[in-house]
């Protein structure tokens, strides 16, 4: 049944969520500069960790013993697990099958050098997190990929599904979304900026004939299906591809193989729901890794990584966006060129063995 009021129902949400990004942000851009607290440089994060871990002993790359926690539901274990695995023994374990309590009793069987961890308070209790610093003695690291929107997220019973509740319990906190910083400062973590990666062992170019003048792999949610459409009536061939599109879900392989079979790779670089709300994405890195010309919205997060028109190309609004494809298209020359400087680029500074180093290096874990 059509409901008339359900456009205006989620309008609603959509400016209700953003404003309350809004209020926090402001919230804790305040409390950052009354308090006249900093963001921790490299230098002084290495210091911090060194305070906590008196004595404590790097190894070699492929020497460490590391335990990982996180669910390995779709890119995790082809693309960071076998990453994690080139700096030594990993021990893994999946909070979706294991009880906060199973978490800490094996955190506690064994000692490590580092422990690496993908959480969130949805998954872990303060109380658990603190039984888990405890278990570990060694420096811990957790990723969060979504701070734009989720350091908090929603409050259930006074807890934060986000990071704000947990983040002090970890030793360095690693987020892909440069305006969280403060926010992990403010609640007493030590954060550090760093984007996600590619692996060049699963992320790479295939031998593929080219069937798609332009796909899409991704969620099917807000201005997408409304983008991909326009195109479409513009003329131009595209495909999509992931939860909620016509043509469903792709496995890993699947997923590269299609970007090595498309000429040019669609990007989205929108916050769900937000409007002029931006964050880096994983295949800002996992496209121009598999080979792929890459195609997203331009947002100011991308250029520290990428040289704009040279190494990627970006769009502002759907005219910007339908201008670029067709010369892409119609200049196989110019196109090829700047997918040639993306790959390299995205090999040369881009994987998930290079971020990890860094932060391992930062620890004090590896030598």
């Amino acid at each position: 049944m059509n409901d008339p009021m359900r456009p205006l129902r989620r309008a609603f949400r959509v400016w209700r969520d953003q404003r309350r990004i809004e209020r926090e942000g402001d919230r804790y851009r305040r409390l950052f500069r009354e308090r006249g607290i900093a963001i921790p440089d490299d230098a002084e994060i290495r210091r911090q960790i060194a305070a906590r871990f008196p004595g404590q002993a790097s190894r070699a790359k492929g020497a460490l013993r590391i335990l990982s926690i996180y669910h390995d539901f779709n890119w995790e274990g082809p693309a960071l697990g076998t990453s994690l695995a080139a700096f030594g023994e990993v021990r893994h374990l999946d909070w979706q099958t294991t009880t906060n309590e199973g978490l800490v009793r094996a955190a506690a069987e064994r000692p490590f050098d580092v422990a690496f961890t993908y959480l969130s308070g949805g998954q872990m209790t303060p109380a658990s997190m603190k039984a888990l610093r405890g278990a570990v003695f060694a420096p811990m690291v957790n990723l969060a990929l979504n701070d734009k929107e989720a350091f908090i997220g929603k409050v259930r019973g006074g807890r934060a599904i986000g990071n704000r509740d947990i983040c002090r319990y970890f030793d360095l906190c690693w987020t892909s979304t440069v305006d969280a910083l403060e926010k992990y400062v403010v609640e007493g973590a030590i954060p550090i900026y760093l984007p996600t990666g590619g692996n060049p062992y699963v992320h790479r170019p295939y031998e593929e004939e080219k069937r798609f003048d332009v796909s899409f792999v991704g969620q099917c949610y807000g201005n997408r299906p409304a983008v991909i459409a326009r195109l479409r009536e513009a003329g131009v061939r595209v495909e999509a591809f992931g939860p909620g599109w016509p043509n469903g879900l792709l496995g890993t392989e699947e997923m590269v193989r299609t970007w090595s079979r498309s000429r040019i790779n669609l990007g989205f670089g929108g916050v769900l729901g937000h409007k002029d709300t931006f964050c880096l994405k994983a295949r800002d890195f996992e496209v121009p890794m598999s080979g792929g010309l890459y195609l997203t919205e331009h947002h100011e997060e991308l250029s520290p990584f990428y040289e704009i028109g040279r190494e990627i190309v970006t769009y502002d609004g759907f005219d910007d966006l339908l201008g670029k494809i067709r010369w892409l298209l119609s200049r196989p020359e110019e196109a090829e060129a700047i997918r040639r400087a993306g790959y390299e680029r995205a090999l040369r500074e881009h994987t998930w063995e290079m971020r990890l180093e860094r932060v391992f290096r930062l620890m004090g874990a590896l030598r």
